[in-house]
């Protein structure tokens, strides 16, 4: 499968000195991406990114993605259009390593024969970015449909013989 919004890059013009890319979606590939996360539109995607060798063969990259999106309500199914301006950190990652669970490490990405695709890693983190629940202003449930406030719970019983469990201080 082809990624609707592919921007490869050789891992050798990289450099050591590292290398800052620049880039847009077309019309054509917002389309194709709106229509592969399930959302009305993009009107607008571009990123930047500067990259740079990071240690084992692996390459650092930070940046900016900036989006104009529209997703339907999920309450009205109205357009709800939001600006995205999100920044961006991520790790490439030589073929056969393991990526990290730390959660605080940037997102890893594996390279692939040489070559890192920026426009799908972009595409990726845009869909990460997307609102899950997104709602028109002033869209409500109808009453009937509101969740139920959360029951108390109940305090816990006291077992009667709960203090003959306790230990015992002795005299």
């Amino acid at each position: 499968m082809n990624p609707e919004f592919s921007r490869p890059l050789a891992v050798a013009r990289i450099g050591p000195p590292g290398r800052r890319e620049r880039f847009a979606a077309s019309a054509a590939e917002c389309a194709a991406l709106a229509e592969r996360f399930g959302i009305p539109a993009i009107d607008k995607l571009e990123a930047e990114l500067s990259l740079a060798p990071a240690k084992g063969g692996a390459v650092a990259a930070e940046g900016w993605l900036r989006a104009e999106v529209v997703q339907s309500c999920v309450v009205t199914l109205d357009p709800v259009p939001e600006s995205l301006d999100i920044p961006l950190r991520l790790r490439f990652i030589p073929e056969g390593d393991e990526p990290s669970d730390d959660p605080d490490t940037p997102d890893e990405i594996e390279i692939e024969a040489g070559m890192i695709d920026l426009g799908e890693a972009v595409a990726e983190q845009l869909s990460l970015a997307l609102n899950p629940y997104p709602r028109a202003p002033g869209a409500q449930l109808p009453p009937e449909l509101e969740p139920s406030p959360e029951p108390e719970p109940e305090p816990a019983k006291i077992h009667p013989f709960a203090a003959l469990k306790a230990p015992r201080e002795k005299p």
